[in-house]
């Protein structure tokens, strides 16, 4: 059987009891956004017993720091990324992005209450980041993330619709993307929509069918959005040049 090198990582970091959690295109793929991504991005819990089991994790799976920062801590409670590359034969070139805290998310604790596991072959297990949660996650400035939130959604929405709890309802009312699902929502859900206008104002023009203003105001939430996320980013890259600089020696 040829090995997978995804299943190869998660299981080391299972085996390993590392509180983590599957963020990114992989958590992507497994609540219906279909995103390909060699990479395997994940959440961990930053305290130093868990940071310890995953660093023997990552010499099990051979893996190498390749970039800045460097696996510390710090970093990860800053909000960096630490990127990593495995050199084991059953995951070779396989790249793990590992995170602690990120924009606008829950602590980790609070993530990891809501989790969703999964068992994929004997033995093994995954933990992933629960959709609302991900779908939190995919709030930046980059141009991909925003149809693969809208689809997340929509599929979320689609496999659910036939008999949806009060929290999936929710998530649909403060998460949908287009005019098109929303007015679909405030003729199926008419109560649960007045209620849920206070957190989300726009949703008033889906109420009364006003398209032009509804779209342009998801258009203004999502600029919104990426703008905060600018925001956020720009002390930590401007870190990561200076922590360029210093390995360079300038």
């Amino acid at each position: 059987m040829t090995p997978n090198p995804i299943l190869k990582v998660l299981s080391t970091l299972g085996s390993h009891r590392v509180r983590y959690l599957l963020i990114g295109g992989q958590a992507c793929v497994f609540y219906g956004g279909a995103e390909f991504s060699r990479d395997t991005d994940i959440a961990v819990l930053a305290e130093p017993d868990n940071l310890g089991r995953l660093s023997s994790a990552l010499e099990e799976l051979q893996a190498e720091c390749i970039a800045v920062p460097p696996f510390a801590r710090e970093h990860l409670v800053r909000g960096h990324a630490i990127h990593f590359r495995c050199h084991h034969p059953e995951a070779h070139a396989m790249r793990i992005d590992v995170m602690s805290v990120m924009r606008g998310v829950a602590p980790f604790d609070q993530l990891w209450q809501r989790r969703t596991t999964i068992d994929v072959r004997a033995g093994t297990q995954v933990e992933i980041v629960s959709l609302p949660d991900l779908v939190q996650m995919k709030k930046t400035q980059r141009d991909k993330d925003w149809p693969m939130l809208r689809r997340l959604v929509e599929a979320n929405y689609v496999e659910n619709r036939g008999d949806p709890t009060p929290e999936q309802v929710l998530f649909w009312l403060h998460e949908s993307r287009t005019p098109a699902m929303l007015y679909e929502l405030a003729e199926r859900y008419p109560e649960e929509f007045a209620s849920a206008i206070e957190r989300r104002p726009l949703l008033a023009n889906a109420q009364a069918a006003d398209e032009a203003a509804l779209a342009e105001q998801l258009e203004a939430e999502q600029r919104q959005q990426r703008e905060a996320d600018r925001s956020y980013w720009t002390p930590l890259r401007a870190e990561l040049e200076e922590l360029r600089g210093k390995r360079r020696g300038t």
